[in-house]
């Protein structure tokens, strides 16, 4: 597995966690972010990445580090 993978496993985890934390649905969170359902929905199945603007507006939301949603470091 490459390390680029493990990163977007922990950010899929990561995002779930979060979300379910502050008690959204996907929709709430693409809604929030200016971005589709479906894209947000991907980020979660690890189908896809976020933009690096839409990476920044996570870690905005969630008041985290960049590196915390991806499993680098602890809040």
């Amino acid at each position: 597995m490459k390390i680029s993978e493990n990163y977007a496993i922990c950010l899929s985890k990561t995002l779930k966690e979060l979300r379910r934390s502050f008690s959204y649905t996907q929709k709430q969170v693409a809604e929030k972010l200016n971005i589709t359902y479906q894209s947000y929905q991907a980020y979660e199945r690890q189908t896809a990445l976020p933009s690096l603007p839409v990476f920044i507006a996570l870690a905005e939301l969630y008041d985290v580090s960049l590196d915390f949603l991806i499993g680098r470091k602890e809040y």
